[in-house]
């Protein structure tokens, strides 16, 4: 099953929005057969086995990472698949979380005389899927915060200086980060203060970019902004029915995507997320500002933070926090993170976990 779940990894940020899935073939101790799902309209994992075990896959075991599908979609169901191969036997480590296909794969194997079990390794398997567990179950994409900032929590100087705070390995991990992503945002501040491209820049230049979303209530972005002008991803401006409709006519001439959510003054978030799990969004990284990140935590929106941290001290009441906007009042409503993991990038610290949900 571990096997499953490493191979299964490799189609992260190219599955959305299906789930990565590995499957792993084993008969009289040995692998007979493995794969896993590429892309989404490609043939899933149990395929890619079954066509590499060939007649081998008759009496069987087949490790898979998620309950096979029971349903003809872009491609056949794989539980079919798997009782006319004559695998004996299935062990899966999760069930589909789908609430519409939950279990029925199982049954479709059980009827067809294969035995199956399933919970090995299975929260491993959450974790490796968690962007879909939540876009299935929520109708949502899976939130992720990513701050750089120096050891006492700044993003920028207090005079917006804030080019490089983490070194070159944290800030290629970021673009690891968006690789895997289907979207990015990021408010009009930071559009007007750092003319992002938010493109995806990896050493061997096969990096996916991903949906660039900017959140602009009163829709103030440049025309001559870099993502307006370069043509390497979608630009979507989250924005309100409060926005000057010039400014709408002018940015939707210059090729970006309005999308409304909301009356504002603010764009509602809530909204927002729903409108982009309806476009298959499944997961979602957001890269600030301070506003920004306060307003997803506040609202409860956001599931995940990844925070470089450099070893450095910048100081200042006005320099800028990764963090801000209002701030909690009480420490006791404070977002507080669970399944700490902290490691070396370079020479600065990562450190990630998950929001605790009340």
């Amino acid at each position: 099953m571990r096997e499953a779940l490493r191979l299964a990894s490799n189609g992260r940020g190219r599955t959305s929005p299906n789930p990565m899935v590995g499957a792993v073939l084993v008969k009289d101790g040995r692998i007979v057969g493995a794969g896993w799902h590429r892309k989404a309209g490609t043939e899933h994992a149990e395929i890619h086995a079954l066509r590499m075990a060939g007649d081998l896959a008759r009496g069987a075991t087949l490790y898979v990472t998620l309950e096979p599908c029971s349903h003809t979609g872009r491609t056949g169901p794989c539980a079919q698949a798997v009782i006319e191969a004559g695998v004996r036997r299935v062990v899966a480590a999760m069930e589909d979380p789908n609430p519409l296909v939950r279990g029925n794969g199982f049954q479709m194997l059980r009827e067809g005389g294969v035995e199956v079990s399933c919970g090995l390794l299975e929260e491993e398997a959450r974790r490796l899927n968690e962007a879909f567990v939540v876009w299935v179950t929520e109708k949502r994409p899976f939130v992720t915060l990513k701050m750089a900032m120096t050891l006492d929590g700044k993003t920028a100087t207090a005079g917006g200086e804030s080019k490089w705070i983490t070194g070159e390995a944290a800030r290629l991990r970021g673009h690891v980060l968006r690789d895997e992503n289907d979207a990015i945002l990021v408010g009009i501040g930071t559009v007007l203060a750092d003319r992002p491209s938010l493109t995806t820049r990896l050493p061997e230049g096969d990096g996916k970019n991903p949906l660039r979303v900017i959140l602009d209530s009163k829709a103030r972005t440049p025309l001559d902004a870099p993502m307006l002008k370069d043509g390497a991803a979608p630009v979507l401006i989250a924005t309100t029915e409060g926005a000057p409709e010039e400014n709408l006519r002018r940015l939707r001439e210059a090729g970006a995507e309005i999308l409304t959510a909301g009356q504002g003054p603010s764009v509602d978030l809530p909204v927002l997320l729903r409108k982009l799990g309806e476009r298959d969004i499944c997961s979602l990284l957001v890269e600030g500002g301070s506003t920004v990140h306060f307003s997803f935590l506040s609202a409860g929106l956001a599931d995940k933070v990844c925070a470089f941290i450099a070893p450095m001290l910048v100081g200042g009441r006005d320099a800028v926090p990764a963090v801000g906007g209002d701030g909690f009042s009480r420490l006791a409503d404070a977002a507080r993170l669970t399944d700490i993991k902290t490691e070396m990038v370079g020479k600065d610290f990562c450190m990630s976990g998950y929001i605790v949900k009340e």
